[in-house]
Order: C-alpha cells, then structure tokens, then sequence
C-alpha cells in the first residue's frame, strides 16, 4: 500500500467518521485498487469485495465498532471491513500461510464480532448477540449484512421468524446485487418504507400503540384490530413483501454506492427499536469492468492479470473438471441421470451439463438440505440423481443424508467435490470431516479416486449401484495415468501398485493422498528404503480378508489419509491389522503407523502448506517410513502375526 494516501492514514472505524464525502469517495477509490491489486497477487473473493465498499464505509460511519457488532453472512465480503479496522498493514498477506484470513475471524480483530464461511447463518448469530447483549444490559446495535444469495438458504428464515416474534431492534441488511429480490412499486411505497423508519413516526407509533393498550377492556383487543388494519394496508403497497409478514419494519430498495443515501437511511434505523431489514442494492464487482461484465468469473478467483482478468492455467485436468466431463458421458447413455447442486454451478464442474441437459440439472441455490433431500425424491421417483457439494457443505445436510436418503437405501451418488485440504479459505472451507461423518451411515458406500481415469470408473460404478454412494476427491490436478488405475471397480477392494520386488514397507492411502505418497516413495527409493503403494479406493465398505492377505507380505505398513485421524478408515484398518490373527507358519513383527489430520482445525495456506503444516505432506511421509522402519522407534506397535 502506498504511503501518504487516505487509506493509510485510516487506524480504525472512527477515523472515517472525520471525512467528508469527497474524501470517502476518494478513500473508496483507493480501496478498490487495494483489493484488485492484493486479489490480484493472492487470489480471493473480488466481485463481492468491490460491490460493497460504500456500503462497509456507511455502516462504520453510523455505527461504533466494536460497540456495535456487525456479522457478515459467509464473510467473503469483508476486505473492505478488514482495511478500515487496522489490518491494512497486513492485507498483503491476505489468505496467505499465517497471514490474514479471507473471512471474518474474532481472533484477528475485535472488529470481527463473528467468525463465518458458510452462508445463511448471519441473522442467527446476530439474533443470539443482540440477547446476549442486552442480558448483560449492552445497548450495543447489531447489524447482520446477508446477501441476496444467501437468503435463499432456509436458516435465514427460520432467524427471521424467530426475530420477528422476539421483537428486538435486530438490523438485518439484506446486499442485493443480482436484482433477485423484487422491487416495490410505484413512488408511495418508496415513501412508506422511508417513513416507517423515521424517528417520528416511530415516536408516534409508540405513544399510539401505548395509548390504545391503556383503554380499560378492550385496549389489547383494539391494538390487535389495528395491528392487522396496518398488515393489511401493508400489503397493499409493499407486494408481497415477506419480511413485512416476519414482523420487521422494512427499508428499500437503497442505491448501495451513495454514501450520503446509505448514511441517512442507516441513522434512522439505528434509532429503531424494533426489528428492521434494509434493502440495499450493489453492482458486484463495481469499479473494475471486467468483474461488473462478469461477475460469476471474479466471484472466487486464484491470482490473475489485472489488465486482462486472465487466470494462468496449466495443462493438468482438475478432478472437478474429470468429473463434470464423465458425468455428461454417462448422461448421454442413461437419460434418467439428473445433476442436483446447492449454487455451486460451476465450483462443481457441472456448467457443460447444465447447458447440455438444461431439464435434467437443479441448481436448488444455497440449500444443502434441501438438495439432498430433493435428490432422494427424484431418486424415489426411479432417477439416477448426482448430488454435487463440496465437503464442507455437505456438513449442513448430514440429518438428510441419514433420514431421507440411507434409511430409505435411495442411490443417490454424492459427489463430494473439495475433499481433504482446501487451499486459502482456511477452517471453515476445509473438507476433512466427510470420511468420518459418513462411514457409520448404514447403506452408505465411500469411494476415493487417485486419478482422473478412477473418477470416471467409479462414477460409472456408483450409477450401477442401488444404495447411496459418496464419491470424495480433492480440489487438486489429476496426477500421471498408471495402468493400475484402470483396473475394474471390485467393492471394497483397491489396487496394489509394486514399486519393488524389495519392499518390506507398505503405504496405504486414499486416493487424494496419492500423490503425496508417490513422491514420497520415489525419495525412499533414492535412499534404498523401498515402499509399494496401496491405494485404497475404498473407505466403506473395506473386504478386509482381502487387504490383510495383502498386507501379509510385508513387515511394516504406514497409513495416510486426507482426512480427520478421530474417526478415520485409517485409525480402523490399523486395529484390524494389530488384532487379527492369520495361521501361518512362522511369526513377524508388523509395525504400523497412521498419519492423518490431527484433532484441530487448519488454517489456509497453499494445499502444500496445509500438508505440511498438518504433518502429512510427502516429507512427513518419509519420514514416517524411516522411523517405522527402525527398532528405536517407539511410537509404533508391535504384533506377532503368523506368515507363510
């Protein structure tokens, strides 16, 4: 950041509430070209960033920070809030190994009232902030800041109908930046939404209301006629305005890039003691062409040139893209196959399919629930549905997985796109719980693809199946073909790539460990400590009579998964090997060792960084095998189990 600008001189929220607009507009400029150049360098959430720069500087203009709390819905929205709270000396190292998070963190700033990732939760935390605050008698305001997009997720509802029957000063503004909310017409109703938050009328509303409940008898059953008088005459200028039905005081549409519009507005909410959503209009992407045109393309972007937009790519498949792809050729063959995704159209790969098979693909918006349980429903009805959702998200809809899709046995085919580490997002995005949130579901079936050429074997395989299946692969290049990967699909089994007629180590690993572990083993090659690879395919089910004829041969056998140690197919595959007992002649030691993600969560950084950090990167993994391959070292287990 250069020296001497405004933006330099900004230490915190209070220090714009001494600039006048043409200053603000002046400092707004200059955030702009922040934010385009760090994203730039760093990659990062732009579009959204730069559509609500004046609405960030408004709201700090009218409110106290941290006084006041502001919680923003999933987060991603929040650099300009980031650079005007103190964080600007750092903002270079945004989403960076131990450099500044890409979303809100109360461990980075007392600014950040509440950490978010995942969308529709805002108004549920500011409801349970504006509580807590008043039973610790804190006057403090609290403002949620949604987007239009993460209303259409149903927990921002059920806050909604629980705010508005609690009846508190709750502010609830509502980023509209895809026109997907309709307008009120005609100028009348642009007044009442204005008058219904002046200060006056609400003083006169109180005394009203007051006056009419102090009428001996029928006061209470007056108020009652006259409140529903008011909802009638409601809604008749505002069409069918739901947060009116909610029992909110409403204000909108407001032009989200006037500052001096937005700061009038927001003054008169800020006296309300009464629920309140504010309309607020925003272009994405405001003030770099590139994004306005093309929003979609600079909603989450890796670094880019600016002058051009362009994204340096290189020559890999993506497992996103090698599953988008053998999804349309399995479609093309079996017309009952549909594609049902939670508003992620083209995170998922699925954009080609959707243009291909517009009547058989579902973008259901920001409802994982609702997806999973709208895919069992087409499943029920005799389709073939392909539920794709990152990992992280496919949290949100665990209780649908179990209650409407595994009870019931529906083949629903789950493919769970960013598993494992998940580069720059940090905690919230990480996919690294799927694994073991999914393997004691009965009825369920959990593949691990290594490479593209697995991916489309198994998606293949998993349409065949009658019963749910979860396909999990990382956000990651697909690594070299191997013929061992074309090998059939045979339930619970996976594939044994040998490296050396020399090995005594076996490494065990699921698909998005893969690669990994194979440069791992090619440095214990170079040192004369040979290793073969089994790759797993499988995390349920697991023909275990199989892989421990398998791991018989060898003495040592190192696990590696992408995936949370407490819970892992890993953890058990050890305890299967340590206790069981094969009648052979003769006895050995078999030493083993799990390496997977550790009881924490995992900051962002690069995928290498998180390996690393996580202890499972290919280093680590030599390592690991150079310990467990001598006697000193004590942290692995022993048994005696018979050999040939």
């Amino acid at each position: 950041m250069t020296k001497n600008t405004l933006l330099s001189k900004i230490k915190g929220p209070e220090d714009i509430k001494l600039l006048s607009y043409d200053e603000l507009k002046a400092l707004a400029l200059e955030i702009r070209k922040e934010i385009l150049s760090v994203v730039g360098r760093n990659g990062g959430h732009l579009a959204s960033n730069l559509g609500v720069i004046e609405l960030t500087l408004a709201i700090h203009r009218v409110f106290s920070s941290p006084h006041d709390a502001i919680v923003w819905d999933v987060g991603h929205q929040a650099y300009t809030h980031k650079l005007i709270t103190g964080r600007q000396a750092r903002f270079s190292t945004l989403r960076l190994w131990d450099g500044l998070s890409g979303f809100p963190k109360r461990e980075e700033s007392v600014h950040d009232a509440f950490n978010t990732g995942h969308a529709s939760t805002s108004i549920s935390a500011a409801l349970g902030i504006l509580e807590g605050k008043r039973l610790n008698n804190d006057n403090g305001k609290v403002i949620a800041v949604i987007g239009d997009g993460a209303m259409t997720g149903g927990m921002a509802f059920e806050a909604l109908s629980n705010a508005g029957e609690l009846k508190k000063d709750l502010i609830v503004i509502i980023n509209d930046n895809k026109m997907s909310i309709s307008k009120n017409t005609g100028a009348f109703s642009e007044y009442l939404s204005r008058l219904t938050v002046h200060a006056g009328y609400q003083r006169f509303k109180y005394l009203f209301d007051k006056a009419i409940g102090s009428i001996p008898l029928v006061g209470n059953k007056l108020n009652s006629v006259i409140w529903r008088l008011k909802r009638g005459m409601k809604g008749i200028f505002y069409k069918n305005n739901i947060f009116v039905d909610f029992g909110f005081e409403y204000v909108g549409p407001i032009n989200g890039h006037s500052l001096r519009e937005l700061e009038k507005v927001l003054k008169n909410i800020k006296k309300l003691n009464s629920p309140v959503v504010m309309l607020v209009e925003t272009t994405k992407g405001k003030g770099y062409p590139l994004a306005e045109i093309n929003p979609s393309a600079f909603h989450g972007i890796g670094p880019f040139n600016i002058a051009d937009g362009k994204v340096e790519k290189n020559d890999a498949i993506t497992f996103t893209q090698a599953f988008g792809m053998s999804l349309i050729k399995a479609a093309e063959k079996n017309p009952k196959i549909a594609a049902v995704t939670a508003a992620m159209e083209s995170g998922t790969g699925l954009s080609i399919f959707h243009n291909k098979f517009p009547e058989r693909f579902f973008d259901v918006g920001i409802a994982e629930g609702h997806a999973v349980t709208f895919a069992a429903g087409l499943a029920s009805a005799g389709m073939k549905p392909v539920a794709a959702i990152y990992s992280t998200f496919l949290q949100r809809a665990i209780d649908q997985i179990i209650h409407d899709t595994s009870i019931q046995n529906l083949p629903v085919v789950f493919a769970i796109d960013r598993a494992g580490p998940v580069p720059a997002d940090g905690e919230t995005h990480q996919g690294l719980f799927d694994i073991a949130l999914l393997r004691p579901i009965p009825n369920m079936t959990i593949l691990c693809p290594a490479s593209e050429k697995e991916l489309d074997l198994m998606l293949s395989w998993s349409l065949m199946q009658d019963n749910p299946v979860a396909i999990r692969y990382p956000k990651a290049d697909c690594p070299k073909e191997i013929p061992e990967f074309s090998h059939g699909i045979e339930k619970g089994r996976g594939v044994l790539i040998k490296n050396s007629d020399k090995s005594r180590i076996l490494i065990a690993c699921t698909g998005g460990m893969y690669s990994e572990v194979n440069v791992a083993s090619a440095i214990l090659a170079h040192k004369g400590l040979f290793t073969d690879i089994y790759n797993l395919r499988f995390a349920k089910p697991i023909d275990e009579k199989y892989f421990l004829n398998i791991t018989k041969d060898y003495s040592h056998i190192l696990f590696v998964e992408d995936g949370m140690k407490i819970g892992s197919l890993s953890s058990y595959l050890e305890s299967r090997v340590l206790s069981s007992q094969i009648n052979k002649a003769g006895y050995q030691n078999k030493r083993t060792e799990v390496l997977a993600f550790e009881d924490m969560f995992f900051p962002h950084g690069t995928r290498s960084e998180i390996f690393k950090g996580a202890g499972v990167s290919a280093e680590h993994i030599v390592q690991a095998a150079e310990l467990l391959f001598t006697e000193t070292h004590t942290s692995s287990t022993a048994i005696e189990i018979k050999e040939h």
